[in-house]
C-alpha cells in the first residue's frame, strides 16, 4: 500500500470521528446551557443580572459569570457571587459534569443543600458562605474527594460535623464558622496532611480539643466562640507551620502551654475570655511570655479577659520587635508596669486596663512611637500623667481614666493631633485644663469628669467641630458657658454638671442638632431656659436642677416627656402642674376666670344641696345616742390608710388637669379626682420647690390624722416619694370646722 493510498484512508475515517466529535461537544455544551437556563428560571433574580443576559441566543460561553474550558468547550466554573439571587439551589447544578468552582456566595439562597451536587466529582472548589441555607452538613461532601477549599461560613447550618469529611484528602481551606453546628469536633480533621486553614468559630461547639497528631501544613486555626472546654493541649505544637491560633470566647483552663514558644512561626495569639492560669499557684510571674519569646515573628497577643492574676515579668520587653498588638485587659495583674516594656517599639495598641496594677505610669512607653491605642484604665495607677506620652504623635485612644493620677493634664497633649478619644476621667488632677485641648479639632470623645480640675478663662470649643462627647462634670469649673457651644452639631452628649459655671444657658444651644443628652445640674445658671431648645429633636436627657433659673419652661418638642426631676430647686421657674413648680401668671389669671365660672355654674345649685344635707345631718345626729362607733371606726381607718401611687393620683385627676384644680395655696395645689373604685376625692399637691413645703407636708399629715371630728375633710391616706408628696382628703364641696 503507497503512502497516497494510505493518507486517503486515514483521511476518510478522521473526518467522520471529527464531526461526532464535533457534534458530542455542541450536544453536551447545549446540556449544559439548559441546565443553566433550567437553573435561572427555578430562582430569584430581582436586579434581573441573569435574565438579560443568559439567552438562547448567545453562547453559553459568553454568559455573566460562566467560564468554559478550552479543550473540552464545557462549563467549569460558575461564579455568581454578590448578585442578590434568591431561592433554594435546584439540584440541575448536578449535571455540570465538568465543573471545577462554584460560587454561589454573598446571596439569598435557602433550604438544604440537594444532594445532585455530589455528583460533582470534578469539583475544586465549593463557595457558598453568606445565605441562609439550612438543616445539617451533608455526609456525602465526603464525595467531593477533589475539592480544595470548601467555604459555608455565614449560614445556618446545624447539626455535627460529619466525619466524612476526612475522605476530602486534598481539602486546604475549610470554613464553617458562623453557623450553628454542634457536638464535638471530629479528631479525624487534626490528621489531614493537607488541611492549611480551619475555620469552625462562632459555633456551640463543645467538648475537649482533640490531640493533633498530624497537621504539617496547618497554618490558621479559628475556633473561638464556642463551648470547648478542658486544657489546651500539648499536642498542639504538632502544628509546627501555625501562623495564626485563636482559641478566645471559649470555657478552656488550666494553664496556658509554656510549649507554644515552639510554634516557632507564630504571628497571632488569641485566647482571650476563658478560664485560663499562668501555671502552678507559685508562678506569679507570667512564664508562658518567657517562652513567647522564641516566637520571633509574633504580631499580637490576646490573653484579656483570664483570670491569670500575677505580675508582668520584665522579660516582657524580650518578645518579638515585631509585635503589634498587646492585650491583658481583665486579668488581675498586680504590680507595677515594668519599663522594659518601652523595648516593644512596634507596638500599635497597649491594653492593661481593668487590672489592679500600681505605681507610676512608666516613661519608656513615650519610646513606642507608632503606639496608636493606650488604655490604662481602671487600675491604680498613680502620680502625674508623664509628658513623654506626648511622644505618641500617632496616639489616638489615650484611656487612664479610673485611677489615682494627680498633678496636672500636660499642655502638650494638646499637641498630639491625631486624638480621637481622650478619657482621664476619676482621677485627682488638679490643674487648670489647658486651652491646648481645644484645638484637637479632630477629637471625637473627651472625658475629663470627677477630678479638681478648673478653668483660667472661660471654655471655647468652638474649633472641635467633630465632637460627639463632652464630659467635664464634677470638677471646680467657673465662668460663663460660651456661645461657641452652639456650633458643635455633631454633639451628642454634654455633660457640665456639678461645677460652679454662671450665667446663662446660651441660646445658641439651639444650633446642637445632634444632642440626646444635656446635664447642667448643680451649677450657678440664672436666667430663662431658652424656648430655641425645643428644636432639639433628638434631645432625650435634660437635668437643670439645682440652678438659679426662672420664668417659663419651654413646654413643646423634647420638653413635653421632661418631667419634674429636671426642673427641682431652681429660683423661679414656672409651668404646668405635672413638673411641680408655680403655674405662670398667666396661666392664674386664666384659673382665676375659670374658677369664677364653675362658681356660679355649679356654685348656687351646690349650696342648695349643702344646705339640704346640712339640716338633714342635724336631724340623724339629734336621734342618734352614741357617736362612740362612728368616732372608733373613723380612728381605725386612719390606722390603716389605704395605699396610693403617684401614678393613680395621675390618672384620678386626668394628669393634674388645670380643669380638675380646685384652687391653690402657699404650699401647693388641690385638685378635685376620682379614684378607680369611683371615690371622689380632693387631693392636696406640695410644691417641693417652695421653702417648707416638707415641713409644711409633715405637719398636716400629723394633724389631719389625729384631729376625729365629723365636719372635718377626713384624710384618706397620703403619698410621698423624694420629689413628690400630696395629702388624700375626703371630698366635701363645703367642708369646714364646726365653732
Amino acid at each position: 500500500m503507497n503512502y497516497n493510498t494510505c493518507f486517503h484512508l486515514l483521511l476518510g475515517l478522521f473526518i467522520p470521528c471529527s464531526v461526532v466529535c464535533l457534534a458530542m461537544t455542541t450536544r453536551n455544551l447545549n446540556s449544559d446551557q439548559f441546565v443553566l437556563l433550567e437553573f435561572k428560571d427555578r430562582i430569584a433574580d430581582p436586579q434581573n443580572v441573569l435574565a438579560n443576559n443568559w439567552t438562547a441566543s448567545t453562547s453559553v460561553c459568553n454568559w455573566i459569570g460562566v467560564s468554559c474550558g478550552i479543550l473540552h468547550k464545557r462549563v467549569i466554573a460558575l461564579n455568581l457571587k454578590s448578585m442578590n439571587l434568591r431561592g433554594s439551589i435546584p439540584p440541575h447544578l448536578g449535571n455540570l459534569s465538568f465543573l471545577l468552582s462554584l460560587d454561589l456566595s454573598r446571596n439569598h439562597f435557602y433550604g438544604h443543600l440537594p444532594k445532585e451536587l455530589g455528583q460533582l466529582h470534578r469539583l475544586r472548589i465549593l463557595r457558598l458562605s453568606y445565605n441562609s441555607l439550612n438543616g445539617e452538613i451533608p455526609s456525602w461532601l465526603g464525595n467531593l474527594q477533589g475539592v480544595r477549599r470548601l467555604k459555608m461560613k455565614n449560614n445556618n447550618f446545624i447539626g455535627t460535623i460529619p466525619e466524612t469529611l476526612v475522605n476530602m484528602s486534598n481539602l486546604e481551606f475549610l470554613s464553617l464558622g458562623f453557623n450553628q453546628l454542634s457536638g464535638q469536633i471530629p479528631s479525624s480533621i487534626f490528621n489531614s496532611t493537607a488541611l492549611e486553614v480551619i475555620g469552625l468559630y462562632d459555633n456551640k461547639l463543645e467538648g475537649n480539643l482533640p490531640p493533633i497528631t498530624s497537621a504539617p501544613k496547618l497554618e490558621i486555626l479559628l475556633l473561638w466562640g464556642n463551648k470547648l472546654s478542658g486544657n489546651i493541649p500539648n499536642s498542639i505544637t504538632n502544628a509546627s507551620m501555625l501562623k495564626k491560633l485563636d482559641l478566645g470566647d471559649n470555657l478552656f483552663s488550666g494553664p496556658i502551654p509554656k510549649t507554644l514558644g515552639n510554634l516557632k512561626h507564630l504571628e497571632v495569639l488569641k485566647i482571650f475570655d476563658n478560664n485560663l492560669i499562668t501555671g502552678s499557684a507559685t508562678d506569679h510571674e507570667w512564664s508562658f511570655l518567657s517562652s513567647l519569646t522564641n516566637c520571633r515573628n509574633l504580631r499580637k497577643i490576646g490573653v484579656s479577659g483570664n483570670p491569670l492574676s500575677g505580675v508582668l515579668p520584665t522579660y516582657i520587653g524580650n518578645l518579638s520587635k515585631s509585635l503589634q498588638y498587646f492585650y491583658a485587659d481583665e486579668c488581675g495583674l498586680q504590680g507595677i508596669i515594668p519599663m522594659e516594656i518601652g523595648n516593644l517599639t512596634n507596638l500599635l495598641v497597649l491594653e492593661l486596663g481593668h487590672n489592679k496594677l500600681s505605681g507610676f505610669i512608666p516613661a519608656s512607653i513615650g519610646g513606642l512611637r507608632n503606639l496608636q491605642g493606650l488604655d490604662l484604665s481602671s487600675n491604680k495607677l498613680g502620680g502625674p500623667i508623664p509628658e513623654s506620652l506626648c511622644d505618641l504623635e500617632r496616639l489616638y485612644n489615650l484611656f487612664l481614666g479610673l485611677n489615682k493620677l494627680h498633678g496636672s493634664i500636660p499642655s502638650c497633649l494638646g499637641n498630639i493631633t491625631s486624638l480621637g478619644y481622650l478619657y482621664l476621667d476619676s482621677n485627682k488632677l488638679s490643674s487648670a485644663i489647658p486651652s491646648t485641648l481645644w484645638n484637637l479639632k479632630d477629637i471625637l470623645k473627651i472625658d475629663l469628669s470627677s477630678n479638681h480640675l478648673h478653668n483660667s478663662r472661660a471654655i471655647d470649643v468652638g474649633n472641635l467641630r467633630s465632637l460627639l462627647k463632652l464630659n467635664l462634670s464634677r470638677n471646680l469649673l467657673t465662668g460663663d458657658i460660651l456661645s461657641s457651644f452652639g456650633g458643635l452639631q455633631t454633639l451628642v452628649s454634654l455633660d457640665l454638671s456639678n461645677n460652679i459655671l454662671h450665667g446663662h444657658i446660651p441660646e445658641s444651644f439651639d444650633g446642637l442638632i445632634s444632642l440626646e443628652f444635656l446635664d447642667l445640674c448643680n451649677n450657678n445658671l440664672s436666667g430663662v431656659i431658652p424656648k430655641s431648645l425645643e428644636k432639639l429633636l433628638y434631645l432625650k436627657y435634660f437635668n437643670v436642677s439645682f440652678n438659679r433659673l426662672e420664668g417659663e419652661i419651654p413646654s413643646k418638642g423634647c420638653f413635653s416627656s421632661f418631667s419634674s426631676t429636671s426642673f427641682m430647686k431652681n429660683y423661679a421657674l414656672c409651668g404646668p402642674p405635672r413638673l411641680l413648680v408655680p403655674p405662670c401668671k398667666n396661666d392664674i389669671h386664666k384659673n382665676s376666670q375659670m374658677i369664677l365660672l364653675h362658681a356660679f355654674r355649679y356654685g348656687l345649685p351646690t349650696i342648695g344641696i349643702v344646705v339640704v344635707l346640712i339640716v338633714l345631718t342635724i336631724m340623724y345626729t339629734r336621734c342618734q345616742r352614741s357617736t362612740t362607733l362612728p368616732i372608733k371606726d373613723d380612728l381605725l381607718s386612719l390606722k390603716t390608710p389605704r395605699r396610693i401611687s403617684h401614678g393613680e393620683l395621675s390618672r384620678a385627676t386626668n394628669g393634674f388637669e388645670e380643669s380638675n384644680m380646685l384652687g391653690s395655696g402657699s404650699f401647693g395645689y388641690v385638685y378635685k379626682g376620682r379614684l378607680s373604685d369611683g371615690m371622689e376625692v380632693a387631693i392636696k399637691v406640695f410644691n417641693l420647690q417652695t421653702e417648707g413645703a416638707f415641713r409644711s407636708f409633715d405637719i398636716e399629715c400629723d394633724a389631719m390624722c389625729n384631729i376625729v371630728h365629723r365636719n372635718i375633710m377626713k384624710v384618706i391616706t397620703c403619698c410621698s416619694s423624694v420629689d413628690f408628696k400630696a395629702l388624700v382628703l375626703d371630698y366635701m364641696s363645703n367642708g369646714n370646722l364646726e365653732k
